[in-house]
């Protein structure tokens, strides 16, 4: 088995996007709320649940590939939030409406780092290709999109990548997931481990629970490990694909909120926003994880990375769980826009 993977379909499936204006005036966020993200706009499903966003997503990535059945021996399907039904395998949906084969379909949870998790394992068990998707519909009453994890807002949609031993448009360069399971209780925030009820749905707190972690545990000594785990995965990442922050053309960010960004990335590694994504992903929100698989097919579609450029692609979830990897582009996809953007 060949030891490469290829990039060999993308795409993303977007529900129109509320202009923060219209947050605004429902109440749904307040005016320092949306000053501190800088968000534009966030895309909002009607009644598009996260599987059948994947799965039209899942369409269009396999199309793009050219891949039939025979083509995929594992489906991975990602996810953060509730998939539309208890006891239900949102993954074997995905298989049975996109790709018609009967191989291995498998779901992963690793909330906003599922997507990249799903490509770790693809890397590892996939001998000729594989479909990742991920999906998510953010719902109240159980999840409010501006305010369940203040700083980062939460968007509605569906994206899939078809990896492939044999060929593709990009190729795979490095790819580096660092855990660090001391910091899991960041969102539990020390609360009792409790039952499932229909009754009761409360909406999710992660700011709630993110203090109560801090409190226990400092937030300077919270700060230092987030951050060494980041620099972890990302510096990992480029000494694996041997290039520099440098040698990066684009950056497929996390869609967090800016003043995350500004944190996280742009002011701890130096990078300027508009080599990222974040000028397009602030009209988006956080697809949960699918933001680089998101964010890589809206750069290689507008015609954002060039034969030979290289992408960085990078993701964070609870747990914590980071993964960065490099991406080198080899040919320019025939759905690409003719415009750079």
């Amino acid at each position: 088995m060949s030891e490469d993977l290829y990039i060999a379909g993308c795409a993303a499936w977007l529900p129109p996007a509320v202009p923060v204006a219209e947050a605004l005036a429902s109440g749904a966020c307040d005016a320092a709320l949306a000053a501190s993200t800088g968000m534009r706009a966030v895309a909002t499903a009607g009644k598009e649940t996260g599987p059948e966003m994947a799965a039209r997503a899942a369409r269009t990535a396999l199309g793009r590939a050219g891949a039939g059945p025979g083509d995929i021996d594992l489906v991975l399907h990602a996810s953060l939030y509730f998939q539309g039904h208890h006891l239900w395998a949102p993954a074997s949906y995905v298989q049975r409406v996109a790709v018609g084969n009967a191989c291995p379909a498998m779901e992963v949870r690793q909330v906003s780092n599922g997507g990249m998790a799903a490509l770790e394992l693809a890397r590892r068990w996939t001998r000729t290709g594989a479909l990742i998707t991920t999906g998510d519909r953010m719902t109240p009453p159980g999840f409010e999109r501006w305010r369940s994890d203040p700083g980062t807002v939460y968007a509605d949609g569906g994206t899939a990548l078809v990896v492939s031993r044999s060929a593709g448009f990009a190729r795979l360069r490095s790819l580096v997931t660092v855990s660090d399971p001391e910091l899991e209780g960041m969102h539990r925030g020390g609360d009792p481990y409790g039952d499932p009820s229909p009754d009761e749905q409360p909406t999710v707190d992660l700011g709630l629970h993110k203090r109560a972690y801090v409190r226990e545990s400092g937030a300077a000594a919270t700060a230092a490990r987030v951050g060494a785990g980041q620099e972890a995965a990302l510096r990992g990442a480029l000494d694996e694909a041997g290039a520099g922050l440098d040698d990066i053309d684009c950056f497929a960010l996390p869609h967090l909120g800016l003043r995350r960004l500004k944190a996280a990335f742009f002011t701890a590694f130096g990078i300027a926003p508009e080599r990222t994504t974040w000028p397009w992903s602030r009209h988006v929100g956080h697809l949960g994880a699918g933001d680089p698989i998101a964010g890589l097919d809206h750069l290689a579609s507008a015609g954002a990375l060039r034969p030979g450029g290289l992408c960085l692609l990078a993701s964070v979830g609870a747990g914590f769980s980071w993964s960065c990897a490099v991406v080198e582009m080899l040919d320019r996809p025939a759905w690409a826009s003719d415009e750079r953007t």
